[in-house]
């Protein structure tokens, strides 16, 4: 790992850096990238494993309502992992039994039998929501406050230690796992976390000892409290579904349905508790009436963005050439695309963005949303193109799929990190440290949309589904720019 050996920050002597930044900094990269590496093998080989006939032989159906289930369950899992870094353990105990939980999981997945891979897919979903929530908190103790001159390039480099595992991870894991076996790739996504969890603890004594500390400890009432509504909800679990198997009648909606209900009604509930709170003023009570536009706005994305892993990715699998010069690569590459376009573009965008704000012309940041969403949209609008060619059994050619997820990526760089950027601008004071984790809370309203969809029977893969979606997007970009003047009016002061 690259450092360099420069002035400290009191400038009176020398510390190794990493690229100028704080060595713990290498630490966090490299648990992060490898992380990643776990969980986009993961996301790569899991929609595929469900429907292979070596693997769980589901119809598509069913495996892109398990898949959306799966990614919103590791988005909504961030709002509790933050409650336990804050409350119970503090950010570095609980990244350390994060990994921990995820290794686990993958292991748990590389085992035969049903059971055994839904045991592992809850694990990893949790392990991956305790982890997501705390990681950037760390990031962010490694600098002199929020006007620490290195602070937005520490995390800059942070992001491309994310891409970068993204990047690898189908091209290492989907490969094991298609062409080999698909345990062993699950196994791999172990060793991975593996990798990333003994880097972590060695390069411990580079972090921030404010990472170690629990922020506000909770009281030994309220702890014990918390347990006994948790116990009560797992014995209704345990009864409920001992009785729908005992008589015969579950089935695997009885699981995914109640969650992804669950998974709307979560982010409802908790935007409604925040508008209605009486403490909040008038400027936050404005603020968070403009952000209800951003998030729903950010749901729609995310439903049709999460599914060029599931909806695209078997289209890819079915339906596109995968040979190229005579080699036949595995589906699972097309998920390399995204993270590879994300390092390349990203320092483009960044550019872009701040060449337009010299001049005056930088789109807002509701032009940004709206602009992501109309793209997302279009990208659909795209997909209905390939999709009509293969109807009849022909194989498409892959430069599709690149297309469809080029559109994608750059509508990821109008939402994603303008979304990040906005939710801290626009959070009430109250609610500071909590909404991040609403953001995170769209993705899930966004899968579990899919996940609904699809258990209601809606194949995805038709063209008259594909280009509802895509219209439904570019309608509520459209819709999102014309009220820009409204959502900028109620945004107050913030950019």
């Amino acid at each position: 790992m690259a450092t360099s050996l420069t002035k400290d920050s009191a400038g009176s002597g020398t510390e190794k850096t990493f690229f100028g930044h704080p060595r713990g900094l290498a630490t966090l990269f490299m648990t992060e990238m490898w992380e990643r590496f776990s969980f986009y093998g993961m996301k790569a080989l899991l929609p595929l494993y469900l429907v292979a006939p070596g693997g769980m032989n589901m119809n598509a159906a069913t495996a892109t309502a398990i898949f959306s289930i799966y990614m919103a369950m590791v988005y909504l899992l961030a709002m509790p992992g933050g409650w336990f870094a804050d409350r119970l353990w503090g950010p570095r105990k609980t990244i350390t039994i994060a990994a921990l939980v995820i290794m686990a999981g993958h292991v748990t997945l590389a085992l035969p039998g049903q059971a055994m891979f839904f045991f592992g897919l809850i694990l990893v979903a949790i392990g991956s929501g305790l982890l997501k929530a705390n990681i950037s908190t760390m990031v962010g103790h490694l600098y002199d406050g929020p006007d620490d001159p290195r602070r937005d390039g520490g995390f800059t480099l942070f992001y491309i230690g994310i891409n970068m595992g993204a990047f690898i991870a189908p091209l290492a894991i989907g490969t094991v796992g298609e062409k080999v076996n698909w345990h062993l790739g699950f196994a791999l996504a172990a060793v991975g976390m593996g990798l990333g969890l003994v880097q972590f603890l060695l390069g411990g004594r580079h972090l921030s000892e404010r990472s170690a500390v629990v922020p506000k400890p909770v009281e030994k009432p309220e702890l014990m409290g918390l347990l006994r509504k948790a116990m009560l909800w797992v014995i209704a679990a345990v009864v409920f579904y001992g009785v729908t198997v005992a008589t015969g009648v579950y089935t695997l909606n009885w699981a995914t349905v109640p969650i992804a209900i669950l998974g709307l009604v979560i982010p409802i509930s908790v935007l409604t508790r925040i508008k209605r709170d009486k403490e909040l003023s008038q400027v936050e009570q404005s603020r968070m009436t403009a952000y209800i536009w951003f998030f729903v706005a950010a749901a729609v994305f995310w439903m049709i963005f999460d599914q060029g892993a599931s909806t695209v990715a078997l289209f890819g699998k079915n339906s596109t050439d995968t040979t190229i010069l005579g080699f036949d690569f595995p589906v699972s590459w097309y998920q390399s695309v995204n993270p590879v376009l994300i390092m390349a573009l990203a320092p483009v965008f960044a550019w872009l963005w701040l060449a337009l704000n010299r001049s005056g012309k930088e789109p807002s940041t509701v032009v940004k949303f709206a602009s992501g969403l109309v793209l997302i949209g279009a990208s659909f609008f795209v997909f209905l193109i390939p999709l009509t060619m293969a109807a009849d059994g022909e194989k498409v050619g892959a430069y599709w799929m690149v297309a469809i997820y080029f559109m994608h990526t750059v509508g990821e760089l109008c939402v994603s990190p303008v979304g990040l950027s906005v939710t801290t601008k626009m959070a009430p004071g109250k609610y500071a440290s909590q909404m991040l984790g609403v953001w995170f809370l769209a993705v899930t309203a966004g899968d579990c949309t899919t996940s609904l969809l699809s258990t209601a029977g809606v194949d995805l893969n038709k063209t008259g589904v594909v280009g509802m979606e895509a219209t439904l997007a570019v309608v509520a970009g459209l819709a999102v720019y014309m009220y820009r003047k409204k959502v900028k009016t109620l945004m107050g002061d913030v950019n």
